[in-house]
């Protein structure tokens, strides 16, 4: 679960790291409102969307002064933003961000994430911070310190000043920048999240650290442990198949392709994917029904499919364990009469009662395709949407 930087910023404020002064606005008279709050020019108005590259596609702007500041609100509310990280279908920017603006002396990076081959999250920081972190690493990866956290032991302090004393701070700074390494680690842990990251944390002309930008992600399978998290969920920034997708509990991800895919397990949704891409073809989403499907929820699964217009095809690659063949045959038949598909359809089985589930597609007087194995499955449908 991504949240805004204003949000996020908030989060910081409540552990003690140093933000800027500033506040969220919705309209103009907003934005002019907390320019007031925040005092003497200049300003920097930051579109509020969930992408990075906000600056370089025209969504940070500095004012200096109160007039500016509703030239450049006007001009940004309501605009489609395109970045690197949107496509370019970009997002449309309903809110923003005013700040004070900041003298900065020097500029750096700090991130936390989880390093799953290791199995503990790592800090990193690196005196390159304003940079797209993805071309420091390729092109100067010795400008990037890190320290792993063992989970047994939490983040040590001479892991703090290793990070530190890698950065060409001022002795002044340095007290400042180890709190704020300290109190990040404890933000992350406390709120289970998968990624941390301040880029950049600036050091200031008049002697302070301050947290520059914000980005927090939450792992959605610890929300349940943070209900208060659940206010910070932007509907906007979601894509309306996947809010339909959580309201059934389906695992529901959109993607960029015209083949649409259904499959019970996510390790076998992966394998699918890729199968398909080996093929040529390109998955429209992933959508993971689980193993305890039915004949409602594989409904549910071909209505949100189906409402991707640029779906031409649709693959169901099921492993009949939990759910037999079966029933999951029976499943499959009442909801594509129930959906009248309109698209070719491949289904690929195995597992418990296969043949049986297979016997019950086949007699269905319905237009389904039955494939043997993964790899014939993701052919055949990549073949098809080629003819297409």
């Amino acid at each position: 679960m991504k949240i805004h930087e204003y949000q996020a910023k908030k989060i910081f404020a409540q552990y003690g790291i140093p933000v800027p002064k500033g506040n969220v606005a919705f309209s103009v008279e907003g934005a002019a409102q907390v320019s007031r709050e925040i005092g003497p020019p200049p300003y920097i108005i930051k579109a509020q969307i969930h992408a990075g590259g906000r600056g370089k596609g025209g969504g940070v702007k500095k004012a200096e002064s109160i007039n500016e500041v509703e030239k450049v609100t006007k001009s940004m509310l309501g605009m489609t933003l395109v970045t690197h990280q949107t496509g370019s279908e970009g997002k449309k920017v309903r809110k923003m961000l005013v700040e004070e603006g900041l003298e900065i002396e020097k500029e750096f990076y700090v991130s936390i994430v989880l390093d799953r081959a290791r199995a503990c999250p790592v800090i990193m920081v690196s005196p390159a911070g304003g940079m797209d972190i993805e071309e420091v690493a390729e092109k100067t990866p010795h400008l990037i310190k890190r320290e792993w956290i063992d989970p047994a032991i939490g983040f040590q302090s001479f892991q703090a000043r290793n990070l530190i004393y890698s950065l060409p701070l001022s002795p002044p700074l340095i007290k400042s920048g180890l709190t704020i390494l300290t109190q990040a680690v404890k933000l992350f842990e406390s709120y289970d999240c998968s990624l941390l990251e301040i880029n950049p944390l600036i050091a200031t002309r008049d002697g302070r650290l301050i947290a520059l930008d914000a980005k927090i992600t939450f792992d959605d399978n610890a929300l349940f442990r943070h209900k208060e998290l659940q206010d910070l969920l932007d509907p906007d920034e979601q894509d309306p198949l996947e809010l339909e997708a959580n309201r059934f509990s389906l695992n529901y991800i959109r993607l960029n392709g015209n083949i649409g895919v259904m499959v019970n397990g996510a390790g076998l949704a992966m394998a699918t994917m890729d199968l398909i891409k080996l093929y040529g073809g390109e998955p429209a989403n992933f959508l993971d029904v689980g193993g305890g499907a039915n004949a409602e929820t594989i409904a549910r699964g071909f209505q949100i499919i189906l409402s991707d217009e640029r779906v031409q095809a649709i693959l169901i690659n099921t492993f009949g364990g939990i759910l037999r063949c079966d029933v999951l045959a029976e499943g499959l038949i009442d909801a594509a009469r129930k959906e009248n598909i309109k698209v070719p359809l491949i289904i690929r089985l195995e597992g418990t009662n296969v043949e049986k589930g297979r016997e019950m597609l086949s007699q269905s007087g319905l237009n389904f395709l039955v494939a043997q194995t993964m790899g014939e499955a993701a052919q055949k449908i990549s073949q098809l949407v080629k003819k297409s």
